[in-house]
């Protein structure tokens, strides 16, 4: 997969990008990640990306002319030209639909707001998508594209370890993760759940399964709604929530 990252401050990316599952994919060549500053395609000899608002307003926003000459030169730069999408609060919410949809694209070119935004005729004519990483206000759109890439390198062919990571994490199915435990078997007085050191497979996934529905029912019972439960686990749900 290849993501272009359009963004007046690409030197945020360095860390982030060099390191754990991300560095890894990049080396292994699973993951292309591509850095482009718009300032490089403005046309004035002091590289300006940013004007008032028309109609007045405290802030400035980023102008129409260097996105849209940067997009039109890294869309050539490899196949296919990419689905664009704009890093904005005003996005649909990224969640785990969303970068499940996003991670099978070939292609991605994410643009990075800043100040106020950008002019809208970038939203109107330039853009395919509007992805919002959360309901509040970063300084720009550098961050959430560190998000959404990482979401998304996740579900890439040789990323993670195990595929099994990647269908039993949290959200994947709807859900929380259960809980987890490793060595030592008990610390500071406090031991694990003996199902777990039974060695019985199945009783182990039964476990976890109902400690990921009443886990989710605690912590987001808003998920609840459009998880696939069974009759006995609703029930479950429903005692665990009225004896709260």
């Amino acid at each position: 997969m290849r993501i272009d990252i359009l963004t007046l401050f690409p030197e945020m990316f360095a860390g982030p990008f060099d390191a754990s599952i991300i560095g890894r994919a990049r080396a292994a060549g699973v993951l292309d990640i591509a850095l482009h500053n718009p300032r490089d395609y403005t046309t004035d000899k002091h590289h300006i990306v940013d004007d008032y608002a028309y109609g007045g307003g405290p802030g400035m926003v980023m102008k129409p002319d260097p996105i849209f000459a940067c997009v039109d030169a890294v869309q050539p730069m490899a196949e296919p030209s990419g689905k664009v999408v704009l890093l904005t609060p005003q996005g649909r919410l990224l969640n785990h639909r969303v970068v499940e949809e996003l991670a099978a694209e070939a292609r991605l070119i994410l643009i990075c707001g800043h100040y106020e935004g950008v002019d809208e005729r970038v939203r109107e004519s330039l853009v395919d998508d509007e992805i919002s990483v959360g309901d509040y206000v970063l300084s720009g759109g550098e961050p959430a594209a560190m998000v959404l890439v990482d979401a998304v390198a996740r579900h890439q062919p040789g990323v993670l370890g195990s595929e099994l990571s990647l269908e039993e994490e949290s959200h994947a199915q709807g859900l929380l993760e259960y809980p987890q435990y490793t060595r030592p078997p008990e610390f500071r007085g406090m031991t694990i759940p003996d199902v777990l050191l039974s060695g019985h497979h199945a009783e182990i996934a039964k476990w976890r399964r109902r400690q990921s529905v009443l886990r989710t029912a605690r912590r987001r019972p808003d998920l609840l709604a459009s998880a696939e439960l069974t009759a006995d686990e609703r029930r479950m749900v429903e005692q665990e929530l009225a004896g709260e």
